[in-house]
């Protein structure tokens, strides 16, 4: 491997992790406004209240569950540099907690304020998915469950990608009312950003996408 190969990983490395930063700002701002935190966050952030444990670390547990899943589904197909996918939940789970610590349980008391703040993380989990993706390293470990049972079974990635939200906003849900006796951090949010970030990667994809494919060529 030659020096500008090693620059280019690392670089994009670099970018990956960027995109993952912006994404945990995203997730906290979302728990934060106390409006419902994203799909893919409604289960370790449930298992996060039942455990009493950090938000990150349950985030970085849970990711890996979605990975040993696409071992369990591709078994030989399973490639093996998407062991990095292992790597970049545990730093995401770094960077969660980081966040949380930054924003310090930073929230509104008024509706319009938390809606504000929901924004605000739409925006920033948008961004961040758009520059990690923009990387071309490895997917985060959903995506990747996501893909690998696309490819298994000839459907469509966005046909999955609902059914597997679905699945895990659920399981959440059956976890919450199971251990907790009723709903946790799964609200209107989980929906409207459920249905939002798709439009908002759109756009953000529009404007840095040209940048993300300069820097990581």
């Amino acid at each position: 491997m030659n020096k500008h190969t090693i620059l280019k990983f690392l670089t994009r490395m670099a970018v990956y992790c960027v995109g993952l930063l912006i994404l945990a700002f995203g997730v906290v701002l979302s728990v934060n406004s106390n409006l419902g935190v994203s799909p893919v966050s409604s289960l370790p952030y449930v298992i996060s209240v039942i455990a009493r444990a950090p938000l990150g670390i349950c985030v970085t547990l849970t990711y890996c569950g979605f990975i040993l899943l696409q071992v369990l589904i591709q078994r030989r197909d399973f490639k093996a540099v998407n062991l990095l996918e292992i790597l970049f939940s545990t730093i995401f789970g770094y960077f969660v907690d980081f966040a949380e610590l930054i924003l310090n349980g930073f929230t509104f008391e008024s509706y319009a304020g938390r809606l504000g703040m929901l924004t605000v993380s739409i925006v920033l989990i948008a961004v961040g998915l758009t520059i990690y993706v923009g990387a071309h390293l490895v997917p985060m470990p959903m995506e990747g469950l996501v893909g690998c049972i696309s490819d298994k079974t000839g459907k469509a990635f966005s046909t999955v990608k609902t059914v597997i939200d679905c699945i895990v906003v659920l399981t959440g849900i059956v976890l919450s009312l199971v251990f907790l006796g009723s709903v946790e951090g799964i609200r209107e949010g989980t929906v409207i950003t459920a249905i939002v970030t798709g439009k908002i990667v759109g756009i953000a994809r529009k404007y840095l996408v040209p940048i993300l494919d300069r820097i990581c060529a």
